[in-house]
Formats: structure tokens, C-alpha cells, sequence
């Protein structure tokens, strides 16, 4: 009831779109192929298919490209194109020790078990911006043979971080002897109270500014300092994708899949808590997106600890996507005509009573879903 078209109408929105293409296709640079963006914009390739929660590399290129540059509106075509595909198998459950690392490091711990590989970061290099004249020159350590060397399989799935901190009985042990069935918010939106798999797959599929944002404020402290929090494991690899084998209903490997996890540890320190013992958070997300799944972790923690059907849960559930609340922004630049006239006649009419001596006139109850959300 509140909207209007667009002035100018179907005309207008067509040309308006095709101004979009022509800008687009037929800018004065190179066209940008897929295996382009996949290779050279990985990290945004990667996020957008982390918020969309549709892991193919070559669609979320296109999807990236199309949309510009912009990964929220990118992630959204994804997610279109995800609602249009059909569901052939449901996934074998896979566990995370299957990882193969490409990148693992250990802040707590000088000497965990297992090797720390840098990996391909430039969290240790000067923030500088490079000006090259022509493409780089491929670096001669690129690969894992250069030099001689030559990762071996105990380096490529060395033993968790955490598994130390149980053998010195410092974790508490949050572990339950049922499995419940994990919660897919892609057939059933998640509410409060909510499965802990339900709040870590809405993070997992969270807008990654928004998820940091609520991240970086849940650890401030009402003077502004930083709580003090430790990050265990934090690792990049490839994890294997299975299936069901329709005939023979065995496990298949039908592929791989790479993903970022990381786990957080917390001093507990309630007053109703083992203080000799610490907690652990974990984040898992699609692609090489360290932020996220470093914020996952710690928010997991917080949620267990403090949040459960409180606010902290609900910000967790419903005000994190993307989709969601870019969406609900977005609708704001539709023409509210209706609404607004609406609005500017009521205040007319308050004006015209106050200047007459009269009480103003009660606000009418408005309709419910009056507003298209």
C-alpha cells in the first residue's frame, strides 16, 4: 500500500538496466574472464560464496563480475541462482581432521604439535601499495617444492591445537553423547532459543562486516578496552565432499572443498564456572575468509556463555545476513509516494490544528502490512 512505480515506468526501469550492461560490457578495459576473477580476486570469490552459501569458484566469479564489485549484491545472485538448482544428494557429514592444510597457524602456542604454515598470507608484510608497469613476475617460491621442499603428509594434517590443551586437562568438555540432527536454515529459518548449529551456520552465512562489527563490540568493555581473548588453532585447507552412491549406497568422493576454521579460547571466570579450565569457541566457513571464522569462534563462545535466548542470540539470527538487512535497506530507495504523502498530510493537519487551538488529530491505527518488507 505503500508503494508507487517507478516515474516513467517499465520504459524507465528497462533503460535504466541497460545502462548497467552497456557501462559494464563494454568498458574501455580488458574484459575480465571467470578464471580471471577466480585467480586474481580469490578472497572476494571467496566471501561471496561463504553469504551466498553456494560453494562453486566459477559461479560466484560470474555472479561477482555482474555485480561489479559488489559482494552483497553478488552473494544475492548466488543465492537466486542457488534457489533454482535442484537438490540431488544431501552431503555425508565430514570431519575436520580430514583437512588437508594449506595454511596453519598457532598463536597461543610456540610448539604445538604439528608444523605452523604460513601458508599464502601477507599478515606479516608492510601494508604497501604496488604500482607494477606490466603483470608480476612469477615468484620462485610459489610452490611447495621450491627450495626442496616438500610437505609430508603428517604436515599437511598435524594434530589440533586442542587436543594438547585436553591431554593438560585445561578445556572444559563441552562434548554430548547424542549427535542432534544439525539445523539447515536453508529450509527452516532459525529462532530464538536456537540449536547451536543453527546460530553457527547463520554466522557461517553472515555478511562478514556486519559478523566483525558484532564481534569487535561484544569483546569492548564499558571503558573501551578489549577483553582479553586467545585464538588456538586457525587453519585454511581442502576438506573432501561425499555423497551416497545412489546404487550401491556407499560414501563416494564426488570432490573438494576449501574452507577457513578457527578456534578461540576464553578464561572462564564466572562465578559459576571451572576456572580451572578454559572454553573453546569454533568457526568454520566457506573459502579463505580468516576474519570470519576468527569472529565465529569468539561469538560462539559469547553466545554459550551469555547469550543464549538473549539479545546477543537474536542479533546472531536475525540481524547478521546480508540479504536481510541489505535488502530491507535497499527497499528504501523504491518510490514510497504513498507513504510519505501520507505522513507529510498528517503533519499538515497537526500544524492547521495547533494553529486553530484545536487537540491534534489521533493518529489512525495503521493496516498491518502496510509496508512490504
Amino acid at each position: 500500500m505503500g508503494y508507487s512505480g517507478a516515474r516513467g515506468g517499465l520504459e524507465a526501469i528497462l533503460a535504466a538496466e541497460d545502462l548497467v550492461r552497456r557501462k559494464r560490457d563494454h568498458a574501455p578495459a580488458t574484459w575480465a574472464s571467470t578464471e580471471q576473477i577466480t585467480a586474481r580476486f580469490r578472497l572476494a570469490v571467496d566471501r561471496v560464496m561463504g553469504e551466498a552459501g553456494l560453494y562453486d569458484e566459477p559461479t560466484a566469479a560470474d555472479a561477482f563480475r555482474q555485480a561489479e564489485g559488489d559482494t552483497l549484491e553478488a552473494s544475492h545472485l548466488l543465492r537466486a541462482q542457488r534457489s533454482t538448482l535442484p537438490r540431488l544428494a544431501v552431503s555425508e557429514p565430514v570431519d575436520p581432521d580430514e583437512m588437508t592444510v594449506l595454511r596453519r597457524i598457532v598463536p597461543a602456542f610456540r610448539e604445538p604439535d604439528g608444523p605452523q604454515l604460513l601458508g599464502r598470507t601477507s599478515d606479516y608484510t608492510g601494508r604497501l601499495l604496488e604500482r607494477p608497469d606490466g603483470p608480476p613476475e612469477p615468484s620462485p617460491r610459489a610452490t611447495d617444492t621450491a627450495n626442496g621442499t616438500v610437505r609430508t603428509e603428517d604436515q599437511r594434517s598435524p594434530r589440533r591445537f586442542l587436543d594438547l590443551l585436553r591431554k593438560m586437562d585445561l578445556v572444559a568438555d563441552g562434548r554430548t553423547a547424542d549427535d542432534p540432527e544439525p539445523h539447515d536454515i536453508t529450509r527452516k529459518p532459525a529462532r530464538p532459543p536456537a540449536d547451536r548449529s543453527a546460530v553457527l551456520a547463520a554466522m557461517a552465512r553472515s555478511e562478514s562486516g556486519a559478523l566483525v562489527a558484532l564481534w569487535y563490540r561484544s569483546i569492548l568493555g564499558p571503558d573501551g578496552d578489549v577483553h582479553e581473548i586467545t585464538l588456538g588453532d586457525l587453519r585454511h585447507g581442502r576438506l573432501p565432499l561425499r555423497v551416497r552412491h545412489p546404487h550401491t549406497g556407499n560414501p563416494v568422493t564426488v570432490g573438494e572443498f576449501r574452507v577457513t576454521e578457527a578456534e578461540a579460547i576464553e578464561d572462564l571466570d564466572g562465578a559459576e564456572e571451572d576456572r580451572t579450565r578454559f572454553d573453546i569457541g569454533y568457526g568454520l566457513c566457506f573459502g579463505h575468509n580468516e576474519r570470519k571464522a576468527i569472529a565465529m569462534a569468539n561469538l560462539d563462545i559469547a553466545n554459550r556463555r551469555f547469550g543464549r535466548s538473549g539479545p546477543l542470540e537474536q542479533l546472531l539470527l536475525l540481524t547478521l545476513d546480508g540479504l536481510d538487512s541489505g535488502g530491507f535497506l535497499e527497499h528504501l530507495k523504491l518510490p514510497h509516494y504513498v507513504t510519505f504523502r501520507s505522513m507529510a498530510e498528517r503533519k499538515q493537519a497537526m500544524r492547521a490544528a495547533a494553529e486553530a487551538g484545536e487537540e491534534p488529530p489521533a493518529r489512525a491505527a495503521e493496516p498491518a502490512g502496510k509496508e512490504c518488507r
